[in-house]
């Protein structure tokens, strides 16, 4: 099965809080979309990789993606070197994705920009024919995605791109909020977590409001990208 869009994250619930509203306008639109989780978020101060395991099953089904695949590098401590790279080289290969959405260049969790990094990195590298790989019994062609943009989380990063989302933010808190275990519920006895927080949750919605209001739509979600965006006519810009 190829694919139009591979989304990566570090942690089960990145890719839903970074791009979840446009890989759901995505599939809508017909294109086949994957998520791949470095980690099971097993350092998570809330839940645990069992109860992450199952809300990142749920989450896909809400967004209507094809495929979701957890590598199970080590929360907190993977890196990016040869081994992780190759990892993920040959999920690039098999899949063959058009465009990669991965983590954050920047942000509060270590894990974000290392993520980031290692996404890219595999990127480049995954189009490199030297470079031989075997998956399930078979060798691999090179393969390298046409774009690779890094969606915004914590920090407020400034947009390369701004992607309108209108018509989409309540299917992407529809699978955000599958992650019951991560964030804000009434009565919770799980420690305070800066995600967990009403101000956090609120944050979702106003974050792509004012997005959408700078491209003058409702909602948007920013990206930064690698290289410059190349577009066929001034005309089809919003």
């Amino acid at each position: 099965m190829k694919l139009d869009i591979l989304a990566i994250g570090a942690h089960p619930d990145d890719v839903e809080l970074g791009c979840g509203a446009t890989l759901a306008k995505e599939i809508n639109n017909g294109k086949k979309v994957g998520i791949l989780d470095l980690t099971r978020g097993e350092l998570g101060t809330r839940g645990s990789a069992e109860i992450r395991d199952k809300e990142a099953g749920k989450a896909a089904k809400i967004l209507g993606a094809s495929v979701r695949l957890n590598l199970e590098f080590a929360d907190g401590f993977f890196v990016n070197n040869a081994a992780s790279q190759l990892e993920v080289i040959k999920i690039l290969r098999k899949y063959q994705p058009d465009i990669v959405l991965c983590n954050a260049v920047d942000d509060r969790h270590i894990d974000h920009a290392k993520g980031s990094r290692l996404a890219s990195d595999a990127c480049f590298l995954s189009g490199l024919a030297r470079i031989e790989t075997i998956f399930e019994g078979n060798h691999q062609k090179a393969w390298r995605p046409k774009q690779v943009y890094h969606y915004i989380q914590w920090k407020h990063i400034t947009p390369d791109v701004v992607v309108d989302v209108s018509g989409f933010i309540e299917k992407k808190l529809e699978a955000v909020f599958a992650y019951a275990s991560q964030f804000h519920r009434e009565n919770a006895v799980e420690p305070e977590t800066p995600i967990s927080s009403t101000n956090f949750r609120d944050s979702i919605t106003y974050r792509a409001q004012d997005l959408g209001r700078l491209i003058g739509v409702a909602h948007g979600e920013g990206f930064t990208a690698e290289r410059y965006v190349a577009v066929d006519s001034l005309f089809k810009l919003q």
